[in-house]
């Protein structure tokens, strides 16, 4: 499980450094927003990856991880999320007003000449 979770993490962090290098903004948009998924999922790695552990305290055991899971990576993730979810709408907004100002969409603003004519 863990494999999969570490391949997980390392092929979201790649596509949303690749995509975040591509000279159109909708494409850097979407490389933020997988890397941010990236990290999430990092970040809720770090709590321990258990099955049928409890996230809070249970009365009779005591208060080791060995018992129960940490509930702050999971915070941290659903308000990561919530927040991600914000400025990705954010972002779209303002790449809809920067299209319509300079009518395409490339980071710089203007598009590459061709250089066979056209």
């Amino acid at each position: 499980m863990e494999i999969v979770l570490a391949l997980a993490i390392g092929v979201l962090t790649t596509c949303g450094v690749w995509l975040m290098l591509r000279p159109r903004t909708f494409q850097v948009i979407m490389g933020l927003a997988l890397l941010g998924y990236g990290v999430n999922l990092f970040i809720f790695s770090m709590g321990r990856l258990s099955v049928d552990s409890e996230p809070i305290l249970v009365a009779g055991f005591p208060p080791t991880f060995e018992f129960y899971d940490d509930p702050m990576p999971q915070a941290l993730v659903l308000t990561a999320i919530v927040i991600g979810f914000a400025m990705t709408a954010l972002f779209l907004v303002v790449l809809l007003a920067q299209r319509g100002f300079s009518g395409n969409d490339h980071v710089d603003g203007h598009e590459k000449a061709r250089e066979d004519g056209e």
